[in-house]
């Protein structure tokens, strides 16, 4: 599918959804609870769809309500299926994969598109001495793994990304029976293990870490008592949301936490020092567009997601903006690198690479442009902004990968006045 985006101005308020990566976490949680789990709040974005039906697909009981209330009963690991799909969610395969290798049976992990290429390397290296038997043909998915998952006292690599550690620290903080301590080397991304470890405290459970590189996991007598979590709303759609109204007029974005753990609440931070106008209330901001953006400079190391809007942000930048980060875009939905910079180039903005920084020119109005997203979910969210500072219409083809994360965006931005038509191809 396309969406036809017209140059243009937009006004209004927006409630964004929910934080798919909080309700992912939840739901690896939920899994392991051993009484139910309440949770309100939760969005309808693919990925969070694939985190549900891996729940019920491990043995957990799922019930909805009218209201959109979501209970998990779960009473352990007891497979329905011993073929579990994640969909192209990067973050519930690096979850799930050692919640499902707690099971004596043998399950295989799969799923679709891009998340078939994207590496569970770490998790081929490191179960196999917590007692799990693992066939892979390669570092990437499928991998079939048997259990029981013993355990024990290890040392992982957090270079690559942090949704391996986190995976495990869930595992252990439900399963381990004296402290036990995960070492974990080059981390990146500290702020999602944040958001894991305020999940976990949600469920009764106690991690302490040693300035993020020795994590200890003690056991404590589960609580027979339910659960009942509020998903809190997303903080990667509000950026994009926030950057829009920087570019291109006004907007009020609602149902955010400003005091959230989540690592692109730094997109305020950003949009300051390009000299938006910024007005921050109690889970609202405001932001209006300046009569001039300024350059910045940024490392997005531990907030990879925000680099490809902030890279549409730099393009309309008077000056030259430096984004740092590079070797955190290469296993996403698309190579980000490549995406972003062909997203770049089509829209006529001058960048270089140099080293692991993004070094972005900037001008006034952009080319309109025939964009290809990668079936990127973010890439096309970052072009659909950019779109309407174009100088004419602008097609995004693969639109429809937004689904992945924000399945309202079109509605929503046309809701506060943006000229977008979305088609069959």
């Amino acid at each position: 599918m396309q969406a036809i985006v017209e140059p243009g101005k937009i006004s209004g308020s927006i409630t964004v959804p929910p934080s798919k990566s909080i309700t992912q976490r939840i739901c690896a949680a939920a899994m392991l609870h051993k009484s139910k789990t309440i949770i309100s709040n939760a969005g309808n974005s693919d990925d969070e769809q694939a985190a549900l039906k891996i729940l019920e697909q491990l043995g957990a009981t799922l019930t909805h309500s009218d209201d959109g209330v979501i209970t998990v009963t779960n009473t352990g690991i007891s497979p329905k299926e011993y073929t579990i799909n994640c969909g192209e969610s990067g973050l519930s395969s690096r979850l799930f994969i050692p919640i499902a290798a707690l099971s004596s049976e043998e399950i295989t992990i799969t799923g679709e598109g891009s998340l078939l290429n994207r590496p569970v390397t770490e998790y081929v290296k490191i179960l196999p001495e917590l007692g799990v038997a693992v066939k892979a043909d390669s570092t990437t998915l499928p991998i079939i793994v048997k259990g029981p998952l013993q355990p024990k006292d290890i040392t992982i690599e957090g270079s690559l990304s942090s949704q391996f550690l986190s995976g495990l620290l869930i595992t252990y903080a439900f399963t381990v029976t004296k402290p036990t301590t995960i070492t974990v080397n080059n981390l990146n991304s500290k702020p999602y293990i944040d958001l894991t470890l305020n999940v976990l405290a949600n469920f009764g459970k106690v991690v302490t870490h040693e300035d993020y590189k020795v994590f200890t996991v003690t056991p404590l007598e589960e609580a027979d008592t339910d659960v009942f979590v509020a998903i809190e709303g997303d903080w990667s759609s509000a950026a994009t949301l926030l950057v829009a109204g920087a570019l291109n007029g006004e907007i009020t974005v609602e149902g955010i936490d400003t005091n959230s753990l989540q690592a692109d609440k730094k997109i305020l931070d950003i949009l300051k020092d390009a000299g938006a106008e910024l007005i921050i209330e109690p889970y609202k901001v405001t932001v209006k567009e300046p009569d001039e953006l300024q350059a910045f400079n940024y490392d997005a190391t531990d907030s990879p997601d925000l680099f490809p809007v902030l890279a549409v942000l730099a393009g309309a930048c008077k000056g030259e903006s430096t984004i740092k980060g590079i070797t955190r875009l290469l296993h996403k939905e698309s190579n980000r690198l490549e995406s972003i910079t062909d997203l770049l180039d089509k829209f006529n903005i001058f960048h270089s690479v140099h080293d692991d920084e993004l070094v972005i020119e900037g001008k006034e109005v952009f080319d309109y442009a025939q964009i290809n997203s990668y079936s990127d979910h973010r890439i096309v969210m970052a072009a659909t902004i950019g779109a309407m500072r174009a100088k004419g219409r602008t097609t995004i083809h693969g639109m429809e990968a937004v689904n992945k994360s924000y399945p309202d965006f079109f509605a929503h931005l046309s809701s506060v006045g943006a000229d977008i038509i979305t088609n069959l191809e």
